[in-house]
């Protein structure tokens, strides 16, 4: 039981530290996106293929903490489908907003799906998994929302993803202080009554 307890903590050492990186990495996005690039196109265009790009790398080094991508199906399938979706989103930058926007549903949906199966197969071994699980729900019901927009005619940017972005972060920062929470509550020693 102590072992199983030492690689709990050891895990979920990493993945508060992961936690947290994503959420400092989207919350980066969502300001520049917000802030700059709204106004920029070329630094929207590059950002638009950053951010599933940034995606497929932090599912990697992620599955590669847990034994690699041989063993994290999900994470497997998320990378592919990341690094897809950024060559997809680039080559959508020739056409249109509305259909890179149209990309990034499609990957919001698929994604979101893969992330949940991640956070539902840790929660055996880490706990504290319910917010990657709304997170991936989430992804999937925005994704739908995106390429329902695209096929409209309203006009579209960066700024239609960021409120996207924005939501990860904030699931991801949950994710870690939750994990931190429960990490404190399992070292705290119990109360004599």
């Amino acid at each position: 039981m102590p072992a199983r307890m030492n690689h709990a903590q050891s895990s979920n050492g990493w993945l508060k530290s992961y936690y947290f990186l994503r959420f400092a990495v989207s919350a980066a996005w969502v300001a520049i996106a917000v802030i700059v690039a709204k106004s920029v196109p070329p630094l929207a265009a590059v950002m638009l293929v950053a951010y599933p790009a940034w995606d497929a790398l932090a599912n990697y080094v992620d599955a590669q903490r847990s034994g690699g991508l041989g063993r994290n199906k999900s994470q497997l399938l998320n990378f592919a489908v990341s690094i897809v979706t950024a060559i997809a989103v680039a080559i959508a930058l020739g056409r249109s907003m509305n259909a890179v926007l149209a990309v990034y549903g499609v990957w919001a949906v698929v994604s979101g799906a893969f992330q949940l199966l991640t956070a539902a197969r840790r929660w055996k071994s880490n706990g504290a998994q319910w917010a990657m699980i709304l997170s991936g729900a989430q992804s999937a019901l925005a994704g739908l929302f995106f390429v329902k927009m695209a096929g409209g005619a309203e006009a579209i940017g960066i700024a239609n993803v960021a409120p996207y972005a924005a939501f990860g972060a904030f699931y991801f920062l949950v994710s870690a202080v939750w994990l931190s929470v429960s990490d404190i509550l399992r070292k705290s020693p119990p109360v004599a009554s």
